[in-house]
C-alpha cells in the first residue's frame, strides 16, 4: 500500500517539539536529518542534532483520515518551519528494514543491550549478567535510540524486577515490556491503541523467548491489575489525562516512570501525579524528561 510522507526543515531548537507534534498526530515514523547540502545520518542515542536546520520527515498511512491530518499539519506547522512542508505519496517499501540499517547494538544502563535481530554486542562488552533484547520494530517504532525510550530502559535496568508484574502503557514495539521480562520480571502487560504496535510486540516477545509471560491489550481491554512497576512512554497531554487511571493500576509502594515529556511540560505532568506518588527528581536528556516515583501506601 502507498504511504503519505510530510517533510520540512525546522530550526534545531524546535526540532524536538515538532517531532513530538508529528508523533502525537499519529505518525508511524519520524526521522531527523541534516537540511544542508551534505546530508548526515540521524544523530546517535544521547546526541542532539548539530545542524542549524533539521529536516523532519514523517510517514503516515494513506487513508482519508490521515490525508486530512497531514494537510492540517502542513498548514499548522508550516509557520514554525524554515521551508514549506512537502507532502508526497510514496510507494510501499520495507521501511523497518531500511531504518534498521542504521540501528546498531546499544547498551542502556549497566546490563541491558538492545540489538537488531541477528546482531550481538562486541563479545568484549558481554559480561555474566548481560541482558540482550533483540528487536525488529516494524512500523511500530521504539528501539531505544530516542531519548525518551533510552531514559526508560536505563530506569528499568536500575530496578530489581525479579518476580514483579510490569505494565508498559503505550508499548509501541514492546521494547520496554520485553526488556523488563528479560531483566527478571515475572509478567508484563503491554497496552497500545495501535494494532500494528500490538502485533510488533507479540512478534518481538516471541523472538526474545518471553511470549508466555506477556499479555497484550488495547486500552480499556486489559484486566484490572495492581502492577508493581508501570512505565508509560507516550506524550505529556495523554499522561496528564490518564493520571487517575494509571495511578489505579499501580500497587501501593509500586514504581512509576513517565516519559515522552518535554522539559517545559514536566511541571504539569508532575502535578497530575503528585497526589498519588512520591516523585523523585526528574531525569533529563536532550530536552526530554523522565518522571519517576513510588505509589503512596494507604494510611494505616
Amino acid at each position: 500500500m502507498p504511504w503519505l510522507q510530510i517533510s520540512f526543515t525546522v530550526p534545531q531548537d524546535r526540532s524536538a517539539l515538532l517531532e513530538a507534534a508529528l508523533e502525537n498526530a499519529g505518525a508511524l515514523a519520524v526521522t531527523l536529518g541534516d537540511a544542508g547540502d551534505d546530508p548526515q545520518l540521524e544523530p546517535p542515542p544521547g546526541a542532539m542534532p548539530l545542524w542549524e536546520g533539521v529536516r523532519l520527515t514523517a510517514l503516515f498511512d494513506d487513508d482519508p483520515v490521515s490525508r486530512d491530518q497531514v494537510m492540517t499539519l502542513a498548514a499548522a506547522l508550516g509557520r514554525h518551519a524554515l521551508s514549506l512542508p512537502v507532502v508526497e505519496y510514496i510507494e510501499d517499501r520495507p521501511w523497518e528494514r531500511v531504518w534498521l540499517d542504521e540501528f546498531a547494538p546499544t547498551r542502556f544502563g549497566r546490563r541491558l543491550w538492545v540489538c537488531p535481530r541477528g546482531q550481538a554486542p562486541d563479545p568484549a562488552e558481554i559480561g555474566p549478567d548481560t541482558v540482550i533484547v533483540e528487536l525488529d520494530p516494524g512500523l511500530a517504532f521504539g528501539t531505544g535510540h530516542h531519548a525518551t525510550t533510552a531514559l526508560c530502559l536505563e530506569w528499568l535496568d536500575a530496578l530489581n524486577l525479579t518476580g514483579r508484574t510490569v505494565l508498559d502503557y503505550g508499548c509501541g514495539s514492546g521494547i520496554l515490556a520485553i526488556a523488563a521480562l528479560r531483566l527478571g520480571a515475572a509478567l508484563a502487560v503491554a497496552v497500545d491503541h495501535d494494532p500494528q504496535a500490538l502485533e510488533a510486540t507479540r512478534d518481538n516477545a516471541a523472538e526474545n523467548g518471553v511470549a508466555d509471560r506477556i499479555r497484550v491489550y488495547a486500552p480499556g481491554d486489559q484486566p484490572s491489575l495492581a502492577a508493581q512497576v508501570l512505565v508509560a512512554n507516550i506524550l505529556a497531554g495523554p499522561l496528564v489525562e490518564l493520571a487517575p487511571r494509571l495511578a489505579e493500576l499501580v500497587a501501593p509502594g509500586g514504581a512509576l516512570a513517565l516519559s515522552g515529556v518535554l522539559e517545559p511540560q514536566a511541571p504539569e505532568v508532575a502535578a497530575a501525579y503528585n497526589p498519588h506518588f512520591d516523585l523523585a527528581p526528574p531525569l533529563l536528556r536532550d530536552g526530554w524528561v523522565l518522571i519517576s516515583g513510588q505509589r503512596h501506601s494507604p494510611c494505616p
